[in-house]
């Protein structure tokens, strides 16, 4: 067992898989909750692909898949899914689905430096692969660019307390541990909200960023619509204001149809429009949530493809 429960699983099916005998994009593997859902409604004409960045993941996802001809295993990040839609000979999708929270198993363990509840090393890399850890980004990084991350991404209001005390502390030796991170922080913030952690806002800011979930989501928002087919549907489940706010903007710009001159003389009826919003973004029910709290941030956005 891994802990990991995925969440609006039964609402997120439903919006997504609308062939038994269609092709679907999973862009975020995780542990599988979602995965193996859409792979149960699927015939046996039915195809799927998985896309992982963790390898962790992407492990799991060869081994509970081993044998299964209609599953296809990708490494990397969701941002090349147009790329690896083209590799696999996955043309002209019938659904994509994006779930942006953290699974459980990465919280969990403490070597992956995701958590401020647990002492480990200062890493935060989805992929451990390549790329930077986030113990090495604030060893070279400037007191500006510090304060300006944990702002922007976690709109942290000491952020600039907390770079300069980050700057001070690593004159020492390297912040290693997320503890010792946590300690930074919690010196540097003079008010404390009682019901969330001093470094809840810091270590989302740092995860996003050194990750760069943001600018992923951006393209693969716009090459999932360049992959799905007429008629195909586009799931994304975010947890925070930063990514829904991304999410909204691109289907409602996408609803909206091509930008014209003010004035043009067309009928609205001639717009060419590419996507149109199925039904009411979607939140867990408070059953689910006092299941998994972990849910309780959740909402989840359903796009259908049309032009």
């Amino acid at each position: 067992m891994t802990g990991h429960e995925a969440v609006l699983k039964r609402e997120a099916l439903e919006g997504l898989v609308v062939n038994e005998s269609g092709t679907y994009v999973d862009c975020t593997y995780g542990r599988g909750g979602h995965a193996e859902q859409i792979l149960e409604r699927l015939n046996e004409n039915g195809r799927m692909m998985v896309i992982d960045k963790d390898i962790e993941a992407i492990n799991h996802a060869n081994q509970r898949f081993a044998g299964d001809s209609r599953v296809t295993v990708m490494h990397g990040s969701f941002r090349h899914i147009k790329s690896f839609c083209e590799e696999a000979g996955f043309n002209q999708v019938d659904g994509i689905f994006i779930d942006l929270g953290i699974s459980s198993p990465q919280i969990d363990q403490a070597e992956r430096g995701f958590s401020f509840d647990r002492d480990g090393p200062l890493d935060m890399r989805m992929d451990q692969t390549r790329g930077e850890t986030v113990s090495e980004w604030l060893q070279r990084a400037e007191p500006k660019d510090i304060s300006y991350v944990l702002y922007k991404y976690g709109e942290e209001k000491f952020s600039r307390r907390i770079a300069r005390n980050i700057c001070t502390a690593r004159e020492a030796g390297p912040i290693e541990t997320t503890h010792a991170l946590v300690s930074i922080i919690e010196d540097s913030i003079p008010r404390r909200d009682p019901h969330k952690h001093p470094a809840t806002r810091s270590f989302q800011a740092l995860r996003i960023f050194i990750n760069d979930e943001l600018g992923d989501l951006e393209v693969c928002l716009e090459d999932s619509l360049a992959s799905l087919s007429i008629g195909g549907r586009l799931v994304v489940i975010s947890f925070h204001s930063l990514e829904d706010r991304i999410v909204k903007r691109f289907i409602r710009t996408k609803a909206r149809g091509e930008e014209l001159p003010s004035r043009f003389p067309i009928r609205d009826a001639d717009i060419k429009r590419f996507v149109k919003i199925i039904g009411k973004p979607v939140k867990p029910s408070d059953e689910e949530v006092d299941r998994n709290r972990r849910s309780r941030s959740s909402i989840m956005r359903i796009a259908e493809k049309i032009g």
